[in-house]
């Protein structure tokens, strides 16, 4: 079976490598992919956020890929592509007893192509959501960096009417431009109204939605473009507040220009994507999706069921962090704990100052992050740098989650890791509002079902570097030992070490534990 033939040349390939980054779990991931190959079933595998953070395991389902005798497409951004173009495949083209075919592109080679396809996410879910040809049916799918596909999903399901649309719209209808003309005045005009918000974006208002409803009676009858039918189908079904459909209706705005756009995008994927799981076997590859082996939340959410799941451990002694969570901080939502934080800052950075490494500051709120730049570098000076990547060996980088997320990869390990405040997706950015209002029209608890698992899924991700060298983690959220759910943060943090101090024989022993 094409189990063991794996399991055996891969077995061997690894013998072979000197200095091969060492993972206990490469041969037990490939037989899994291997199985639900040879099966066609589906299966979710969670790596763990530190492998996932390295890419060790992309080893064991490149090797399944390439041994097994039919066509496969490989789901991934172009940055994974190019390591597996680059380095994965080929180093392991030079051991197994496979001579298949690789193609990159955003459609499938042809009907004779029997060998493995590496497309990207975005052009895989254009295919299955918009141009069912690109991709014939039944071919298995193996998709890495899942952990990211709710987010994909639903950037290639938001349709957009530009301000260049109103002119066209005008064009069409020149005997209700006027009509058009003045709802777009008044849409300006209310949707200016809002205050700023580091989002620049809002959900539609219902003064505003009363605009487009008189727009749209006037423009029923008349023969419009495309791209406003399928605005005006989505209207009418966020209109009538249908809540098991409604779609998400929101703004946004250039504020310097004076334009806006309007965008809408469906709040339930389940519906969707479930008929894309029934066309092929796919194999979901992900970093800590969830504690539970299953991801419940996660399969729910997109629609997945009949899965075969599998959660590797991590190594308890090689990835634990030593965790400084301070019980004295005010919580974040008082006045007082701006002040604290940003002096809680200042002391970590001064005791850490003579061990070497890169220092990094979380700061999720966007005034916060630039005051503490600011402030750490009128003390420290260039040492300091904000979201960026060209960074002193003993820099300081002050990071929102996002920056931090995309760029980690490519930055060096930090030996320590200060978080001002859980990442607990904002109510102040009107999409996560518009979710959490249509959890509570379900009455589902939308903390515990979107604000949380998000949460500990951003945190896992961004202390992965962090355990490769033992490093340490101040997270200076007191909610963590003043809420219910701080187990919950604490358990998706192990392997850990508490720190209930500060002195600065702490950053001398990471410094010789690094050296050594």
């Amino acid at each position: 079976m094409i189990e063991a033939e794996v399991h055996l040349s891969l077995h061997n390939f690894l013998r072979s490598q000197a200095g091969f980054p060492s993972w206990p779990h490469h041969l037990t991931m490939a037989r899994l992919v291997a199985r639900a190959l040879r099966l066609g079933r589906s299966a979710l595998i969670q790596v763990g956020a530190v492998c996932g953070y390295q890419g060790r395991y992309r080893t064991s389902f490149v090797a399944s890929a390439l041994m097994w005798h039919g066509p496969v497409i490989i789901v991934a951004p172009e940055i994974v592509q190019q390591r597996l173009l680059q380095v994965e495949i080929p180093r392991l083209q030079q051991w197994l007893p496979a001579n298949k075919p690789i193609r990159t592109g955003d459609t499938w080679p042809g009907s004779e192509f029997q060998g493995l396809l590496l497309t990207t996410p975005e052009a895989w879910l254009r295919g299955q959501l918009n141009d069912r040809d690109r991709f014939p049916h039944g071919i298995p799918t193996i998709i890495d960096g899942v952990d990211d596909l709710e987010d994909w999903v639903r950037h290639q399901l938001t349709q957009s009417i530009q301000p260049h649309d109103w002119d066209q719209l005008m064009l069409a209808c020149p005997s209700q431009a006027e009509a058009i003309r003045s709802a777009r005045v008044q849409l300006t005009h209310e949707l200016f109204q809002h205050p700023a918000n580091p989002y620049e974006c809002y959900l539609i208002s219902q003064p505003e939605a009363e605009i487009l409803s008189h727009l749209y009676s006037v423009l029923e009858s008349a023969n419009i473009p495309d791209v406003w039918k399928q605005f005006w189908q989505q209207f009418q079904s966020f209109n009538e507040n249908l809540s098991p459909s409604s779609p998400l209706l929101w703004a946004t705005i250039a504020r310097r220009q004076g334009l806006f756009s309007l965008h809408y995008a469906p709040i339930e994927l389940a519906e969707i994507l479930s008929p894309i799981w029934q066309r092929q076997p796919v194999v979901l590859i992900g970093s800590a999706l969830e504690s539970e082996t299953e991801a419940p939340l996660f399969c729910q959410r997109l629609g997945l069921d009949d899965l075969t799941c599998l959660k590797f451990s991590s190594d308890s002694q090689a990835e634990a962090i030593q965790l400084y969570v301070p019980y004295k901080l005010p919580l974040p939502n008082t006045p007082e704990f701006q002040a604290a934080f940003i002096h809680k800052v200042r002391t970590l950075v001064c005791l850490s100052a003579t061990s070497p490494g890169l220092t990094v500051v979380l700061v999720g709120d966007v005034p916060l992050k630039s005051q503490v730049g600011a402030i750490l570098a009128s003390e420290f000076g260039s040492r300091v740098q904000v979201e960026k990547t060209c960074l002193d060996e003993n820099g300081i980088l002050v990071s929102g989650w996002e920056f931090w997320r995309e760029h980690q990869t490519v930055l060096p390990a930090p030996q320590l890791l200060i978080i001002a405040t859980l990442p607990l997706p904002s109510l102040e950015n009107p999409l996560v509002a518009g979710r959490v209002a249509h959890y509570k029209r379900s009455h589902q608890d939308w903390f515990r079902l979107f604000l949380l698992p998000a949460a500990l899924n951003e945190l896992q991700r961004a202390i992965a570097p962090v355990r490769e060298n033992q490093g340490i983690v101040a997270l200076l959220d007191s909610r963590v030992v003043n809420r219910s759910y701080g187990a919950q943060i604490l358990a998706a943090l192990s392997p850990l070490a508490r720190i209930n101090y500060l002195d600065p024989s702490l950053f001398s022993n990471t410094s010789e534990e690094n050296s050594a």
